[in-house]
């Protein structure tokens, strides 16, 4: 498996480390950078947990595996994990991909904390192996069917590739819009021109575009069509996947990256710890801190709470999720079982629609909070 550099001594096996397998995107396809920032995250808190006597003494280690948006090699990696002795496993971004890791964890009795992953259906049937930080997809994408509806958008558009994930979201909008009097018109980008997107739009009458696509073709390709199109001026364009969030995302479009409302996890102010370690993250990262790398910090956070009360016990560590009570950088942790949630989840997650301010992109402003 092809495996990145890991912070030194990640890899020792002997038993004197508690050691955390940890999943990310590290290389394309996957989403590199949302994989860099949760690494970021993650070993800063590392840092901290060792700078103060580690686990019981020991020293906290992490042992990285690239997932690069593939859940066979997700899936993989949680067994190469297991046989290596990790007392947990952490991270991952892309859902797709933490469906399989949490499937395969579930099965060989592995402690998962999922960071950032949202699709709502992580397991098939209800576990006590997972817990999850980030907010289920159903509250998220509920949350951006609402700040559309009050924006005064009934016809929005989708465009969507082939994806769970995607599909997913796309039936929460409708299912939510409905009965609100919001339309959702689906647009297939497997058929479709970004040129062309441009006529759907005019001929059905949308004032909402929505890009559940991949990043960075062809979301670039739309948002540069529409932008150029003097029919659709008025139009909005969204992602609530997330995409703007990211530098990456600045880069490739500039100025026209704004104002693209998106869904993040932060609170609408940082707490003191927050602010601490956004500081923090900003020294080890080439840009602002996204709520991934803060996603990370949190779950180390949680998972040396969890450890330095029971030891590496896989069991007690998952018997451990509905007692955890943790100040993260977010807000309180604390997990509880949610209907229609199969895992442990933190139901307190903060959620935003923010976008990037067309006067200054790299300023985020929030447009919608719940």
């Amino acid at each position: 498996m092809n495996t990145p550099p890991s912070p030194p001594g990640a890899e020792r096996t002997d038993g004197s480390s508690v050691r955390i397998g940890v999943l990310a995107p590290l290389t394309r396809p996957g989403w590199a950078e949302a994989g860099r920032h949760l690494l970021a995250g993650l070993e800063l808190a590392v840092g901290e947990v060792n700078g103060a006597g580690g686990i019981g003494g020991r020293p906290l280690q992490l042992l990285v595996r690239d997932t690069a948006a593939d859940p066979r090699k997700a899936a993989a990696a949680v067994d190469e994990l297991a046989g290596l002795g990790v007392a947990a496993l952490a991270g991952e971004y892309h859902s797709v991909v933490a469906r399989a890791a949490a499937t395969r964890a579930d099965a060989l009795g592995l402690p998962f904390l999922c960071s950032s992953a949202v699709l709502d259906a992580l397991t098939e049937q209800p576990t006590r192996w997972v817990a999850r930080l980030s907010p289920p997809q159903s509250r998220g994408w509920q949350l951006y069917a609402d700040f559309l509806l009050g924006a005064g958008h009934r016809r929005i558009a989708v465009a969507a590739q082939p994806s769970v994930y995607w599909a997913s979201g796309a039936r929460i909008l409708r299912d939510h819009l409905a009965p609100r009097g919001g339309t959702v018109i689906d647009l297939d980008m497997g058929a479709l021109t970004p040129t062309a997107v441009c006529d759907e739009l005019v001929d059905r009458r949308a004032t909402a575009l929505l890009l559940l696509v991949g990043h960075p073709e062809p979301a670039v390709s739309i948002v540069q069509s529409v932008r150029r199109d003097q029919r659709l001026t008025e139009s909005l364009i969204g992602a609530p996947a997330g995409q703007p969030e990211f530098a990456e995302w600045a880069t490739s479009l500039g100025d026209d990256g704004a104002a693209i409302p998106f869904l993040r996890y932060l609170p609408e102010r940082l707490s003191p710890l927050g602010a601490r370690v956004g500081a923090a993250l900003r020294e080890r990262l080439p840009e602002a801190p996204s709520f991934v790398a803060f996603e990370g910090y949190d779950t180390i956070t949680v998972l040396a709470d969890v450890l330095r009360s029971h030891g590496p016990d896989r069991a007690l560590t998952a018997d451990s999720w509905p007692h955890v009570a943790v100040e993260g950088t977010r807000g309180r942790i604390q997990f509880s079982r949610t209907p229609g949630i199969s895992v442990w989840q933190w139901a307190e997650a903060p959620v935003q629609v923010v976008d990037r301010d067309p006067a200054a992109p790299d300023r985020f402003r929030i447009l919608h909070a719940g």
